[in-house]
């Protein structure tokens, strides 16, 4: 399932160019390129990937293993959302609020 999140006003920049690549390298390690996407692995995570939609807009889609360990579960959320409050400028609670406030409004 593909989600979209908002990035926080000026914050887009940073992640032009490389910028978006290199912030994944430095969180995960190994990414590759598929697609004008960047994809990688990494705990529960089996498959993670972002692209940048625009400066204001990032687009996430993952898969886990359903039979990870709670451990490797718990690593992989926080792993995560370190990345996206790296990425979009936003914490884990503000992208919820964010997105409830889109889904209330049907731009879901």
């Amino acid at each position: 399932m593909n989600l979209k999140f908002d990035i926080k006003r000026g914050h887009g920049a940073l992640l032009e160019g490389d910028g978006l690549k290199n912030l994944m390298v430095e969180s995960f390690g190994d990414v590759r390129e598929e697609n004008g996407a960047y994809v990688t692995s990494f705990g529960a995570t089996t498959r993670f990937e972002v692209k940048l939609l625009s400066k204001t807009a990032l687009e996430v889609s993952s898969e886990s293993d359903k039979n990870a360990s709670e451990e490797a579960m718990k690593e992989s959320n926080r792993k995560y959302n370190d990345f996206m409050l790296r990425a979009t400028g936003f914490s884990s609670k503000e992208r919820s609020k964010r997105m409830q406030k889109k889904a209330k409004e049907g731009k879901l």
